[in-house]
Protein backbone atom coordinates (compact mmCIF):
# COMPACT_ATOMS: atom_id res chain seq x y z
CA UNK A 1 0.00 0.00 0.00
CA UNK A 2 1.09 3.63 -1.32
CA UNK A 3 -0.35 6.48 1.14
CA UNK A 4 -0.49 9.98 -0.29
CA UNK A 5 -0.74 12.05 3.02
CA UNK A 6 -3.20 14.94 2.38
CA UNK A 7 -0.84 17.31 4.43
CA UNK A 8 1.40 16.84 0.89
CA UNK A 9 -1.24 17.83 -1.32
CA UNK A 10 -1.08 21.65 -1.41
CA UNK A 11 -3.55 22.41 -4.51
CA UNK A 12 -5.70 20.17 -6.55
CA UNK A 13 -7.42 20.29 -10.03
CA UNK A 14 -10.68 18.58 -10.60
CA UNK A 15 -11.39 18.10 -14.20
CA UNK A 16 -14.76 17.25 -15.68
CA UNK A 17 -16.81 16.54 -19.32
CA UNK A 18 -20.13 17.69 -17.80
CA UNK A 19 -21.48 19.23 -14.87
CA UNK A 20 -22.08 16.26 -11.61
CA UNK A 21 -18.83 14.16 -13.56
CA UNK A 22 -16.01 14.86 -10.70
CA UNK A 23 -18.94 14.54 -8.00
CA UNK A 24 -19.70 11.20 -8.71
CA UNK A 25 -16.62 9.66 -9.22
CA UNK A 26 -14.24 11.47 -7.40
CA UNK A 27 -16.63 13.02 -4.80
CA UNK A 28 -15.77 11.22 -1.75
CA UNK A 29 -11.71 11.95 -2.25
CA UNK A 30 -13.01 15.63 -3.18
CA UNK A 31 -14.03 15.48 1.12
CA UNK A 32 -11.23 13.69 2.06
CA UNK A 33 -8.76 15.83 1.24
CA UNK A 34 -10.51 19.64 2.08
CA UNK A 35 -11.60 17.28 5.81
CA UNK A 36 -7.57 16.81 6.54
CA UNK A 37 -6.38 19.84 4.02
CA UNK A 38 -8.35 22.44 5.38
CA UNK A 39 -7.77 25.75 2.99
CA UNK A 40 -6.33 23.66 0.08
CA UNK A 41 -6.59 25.22 -3.42
CA UNK A 42 -9.54 23.57 -5.46
CA UNK A 43 -9.31 24.61 -9.41
CA UNK A 44 -12.22 23.05 -10.83
CA UNK A 45 -13.08 23.23 -14.92
CA UNK A 46 -15.86 21.69 -16.39
CA UNK A 47 -16.20 21.99 -20.53
CA UNK A 48 -20.32 21.79 -20.73
CA UNK A 49 -23.01 23.01 -19.32
CA UNK A 50 -22.02 27.30 -18.92
CA UNK A 51 -25.25 29.34 -19.00
CA UNK A 52 -28.09 26.87 -17.51
CA UNK A 53 -29.10 25.76 -14.98
CA UNK A 54 -26.55 23.11 -14.28
CA UNK A 55 -23.77 25.52 -13.94
CA UNK A 56 -25.44 26.36 -11.06
CA UNK A 57 -26.02 23.27 -9.48
CA UNK A 58 -22.31 22.23 -10.35
CA UNK A 59 -20.91 25.61 -8.16
CA UNK A 60 -22.92 24.69 -5.28
CA UNK A 61 -22.29 20.99 -5.04
CA UNK A 62 -18.36 21.73 -5.52
CA UNK A 63 -18.47 24.25 -3.07
CA UNK A 64 -20.44 21.39 -0.74
CA UNK A 65 -17.66 18.75 -1.78
CA UNK A 66 -14.93 21.02 -1.15
CA UNK A 67 -15.47 22.67 2.48
CA UNK A 68 -13.22 25.26 3.80
CA UNK A 69 -10.97 24.49 0.30
CA UNK A 70 -9.79 27.50 -2.00
CA UNK A 71 -12.26 26.64 -4.32
CA UNK A 72 -12.70 27.89 -8.08
CA UNK A 73 -14.94 26.94 -10.50
CA UNK A 74 -14.73 27.44 -14.10
CA UNK A 75 -18.07 26.01 -16.16
CA UNK A 76 -17.53 26.12 -19.94
CA UNK A 77 -20.44 25.86 -23.18
CA UNK A 78 -18.85 23.19 -25.03
CA UNK A 79 -21.81 21.12 -26.54
CA UNK A 80 -22.59 18.00 -24.55
CA UNK A 81 -21.61 14.83 -26.24
CA UNK A 82 -19.49 17.02 -28.96
CA UNK A 83 -15.92 17.09 -27.58
CA UNK A 84 -14.49 15.17 -30.51
CA UNK A 85 -15.39 17.96 -32.76
CA UNK A 86 -14.29 20.93 -29.93
CA UNK A 87 -11.09 19.54 -29.65
CA UNK A 88 -8.91 22.41 -29.93
CA UNK A 89 -11.31 24.56 -27.59
CA UNK A 90 -11.13 21.61 -25.07
CA UNK A 91 -7.41 21.67 -25.45
CA UNK A 92 -6.91 25.23 -25.12
CA UNK A 93 -9.20 25.31 -21.83
CA UNK A 94 -6.50 23.35 -20.13
CA UNK A 95 -3.93 25.00 -21.31
CA UNK A 96 -5.18 28.18 -20.21
CA UNK A 97 -5.79 26.44 -16.57
CA UNK A 98 -2.72 24.76 -16.63
CA UNK A 99 -0.90 28.24 -16.80
CA UNK A 100 -2.12 28.92 -13.74
CA UNK A 101 -2.25 25.77 -11.51
CA UNK A 102 0.57 23.96 -10.31
CA UNK A 103 -1.24 20.91 -8.55
CA UNK A 104 -0.06 17.94 -6.76
CA UNK A 105 -3.10 16.11 -7.72
CA UNK A 106 -5.21 16.07 -10.92
CA UNK A 107 -8.86 14.55 -10.64
CA UNK A 108 -10.44 13.31 -14.05
CA UNK A 109 -12.19 10.55 -16.41
CA UNK A 110 -10.91 7.48 -17.38
CA UNK A 111 -9.17 7.37 -20.88
CA UNK A 112 -11.41 3.93 -21.51
CA UNK A 113 -14.03 5.65 -20.24
CA UNK A 114 -17.22 4.76 -23.24
CA UNK A 115 -18.24 8.21 -23.42
CA UNK A 116 -16.49 10.36 -25.69
CA UNK A 117 -16.79 13.53 -23.58
CA UNK A 118 -15.29 11.51 -20.48
CA UNK A 119 -12.75 9.69 -22.84
CA UNK A 120 -11.69 12.82 -25.06
CA UNK A 121 -10.69 14.84 -22.09
CA UNK A 122 -8.86 12.01 -19.70
CA UNK A 123 -6.59 11.83 -23.22
CA UNK A 124 -5.69 15.76 -23.26
CA UNK A 125 -4.89 15.17 -19.48
CA UNK A 126 -1.41 14.11 -19.55
CA UNK A 127 -1.06 16.23 -23.02
CA UNK A 128 -1.27 19.64 -20.86
CA UNK A 129 -0.36 18.06 -17.10
CA UNK A 130 2.74 15.72 -17.73
CA UNK A 131 4.46 14.58 -14.78
CA UNK A 132 1.61 15.20 -12.69
CA UNK A 133 0.02 12.61 -10.94
CA UNK A 134 -3.73 12.18 -11.73
CA UNK A 135 -5.96 9.94 -11.11
CA UNK A 136 -8.74 8.73 -13.48
CA UNK A 137 -12.20 8.52 -12.02
CA UNK A 138 -15.11 5.81 -12.91
CA UNK A 139 -18.40 6.60 -13.81
CA UNK A 140 -21.47 3.67 -13.81
CA UNK A 141 -23.87 4.08 -16.88
CA UNK A 142 -25.79 1.97 -18.86
CA UNK A 143 -22.51 1.34 -21.43
CA UNK A 144 -20.95 -1.40 -19.16
CA UNK A 145 -17.52 0.25 -18.89
CA UNK A 146 -16.35 -0.66 -15.28
CA UNK A 147 -12.89 -2.17 -15.19
CA UNK A 148 -10.10 -3.41 -13.02
CA UNK A 149 -8.83 -0.37 -11.07
CA UNK A 150 -5.46 -0.08 -9.22
CA UNK A 151 -5.52 2.85 -7.19
CA UNK A 152 -8.36 3.36 -4.02
CA UNK A 153 -9.45 5.85 -1.87
CA UNK A 154 -11.35 4.28 0.94
CA UNK A 155 -14.47 6.06 2.01
CA UNK A 156 -15.19 5.57 5.98
CA UNK A 157 -19.03 4.80 6.38
CA UNK A 158 -20.27 8.19 7.36
CA UNK A 159 -18.42 9.79 4.61
CA UNK A 160 -19.32 7.43 1.12
CA UNK A 161 -23.13 8.01 2.76
CA UNK A 162 -22.12 11.92 2.68
CA UNK A 163 -21.37 11.76 -0.79
CA UNK A 164 -24.56 10.53 -1.57
CA UNK A 165 -26.97 12.56 0.32
CA UNK A 166 -25.11 15.39 -1.41
CA UNK A 167 -25.83 13.70 -5.25
CA UNK A 168 -29.23 13.93 -4.19
CA UNK A 169 -28.89 17.47 -2.63
CA UNK A 170 -27.79 19.28 -5.47
CA UNK A 171 -28.30 17.89 -8.71
CA UNK A 172 -31.99 18.19 -8.73
CA UNK A 173 -31.74 17.97 -12.60
CA UNK A 174 -30.66 14.61 -12.66
CA UNK A 175 -32.98 12.63 -10.37
CA UNK A 176 -34.76 11.21 -13.51
CA UNK A 177 -31.95 9.34 -14.81
CA UNK A 178 -32.59 5.47 -13.82
CA UNK A 179 -28.91 4.96 -12.69
CA UNK A 180 -29.02 8.21 -10.48
CA UNK A 181 -29.93 6.68 -7.36
CA UNK A 182 -28.35 5.85 -3.67
CA UNK A 183 -27.97 2.39 -4.75
CA UNK A 184 -26.34 2.71 -7.76
CA UNK A 185 -23.64 5.13 -6.16
CA UNK A 186 -22.89 2.87 -2.62
CA UNK A 187 -23.05 0.02 -4.74
CA UNK A 188 -20.54 1.00 -6.28
CA UNK A 189 -18.58 2.14 -3.57
CA UNK A 190 -19.12 -1.11 -1.39
CA UNK A 191 -17.80 -3.36 -4.45
CA UNK A 192 -14.04 -0.88 -4.91
CA UNK A 193 -14.44 -1.16 -1.06
CA UNK A 194 -14.35 -4.86 -1.08
CA UNK A 195 -11.39 -4.97 -3.59
CA UNK A 196 -9.24 -2.82 -1.23
CA UNK A 197 -10.13 -4.67 2.14
CA UNK A 198 -12.66 -1.56 3.33
CA UNK A 199 -16.28 -1.06 3.17
CA UNK A 200 -16.28 1.67 0.59
CA UNK A 201 -13.68 3.57 -1.40
CA UNK A 202 -13.59 5.11 -4.82
CA UNK A 203 -11.40 3.91 -7.28
CA UNK A 204 -8.96 5.20 -10.13
CA UNK A 205 -7.43 4.42 -13.30
CA UNK A 206 -3.42 5.33 -12.62
CA UNK A 207 -1.47 5.63 -15.86
CA UNK A 208 1.67 6.59 -14.68
CA UNK A 209 3.46 7.09 -11.45
CA UNK A 210 7.36 7.58 -10.28
CA UNK A 211 8.15 5.49 -7.16
CA UNK A 212 10.83 7.70 -5.73
CA UNK A 213 13.59 5.66 -3.37
CA UNK A 214 16.10 7.66 -2.51
CA UNK A 215 14.15 9.38 0.75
Amino acid sequence: MINLLPQQLGSVVALGAHCDDIAIGAGGTLLTICEQRPGIRVDALVLSGGGTDREAEERAALAAFCPGAELDVTVLKLPDGRLPAHWDEAKNALEDLKQRTDPDLVLAPRTVDAHQDHRGLAQLVPTVYRGYLALGYEIVKWDGDLGRLAAYVPLPDELAEQKVRLLQEHYASQRHRPWYDREAFLGLARIRGIECQQRYAEAFEVNKFVVDLRG
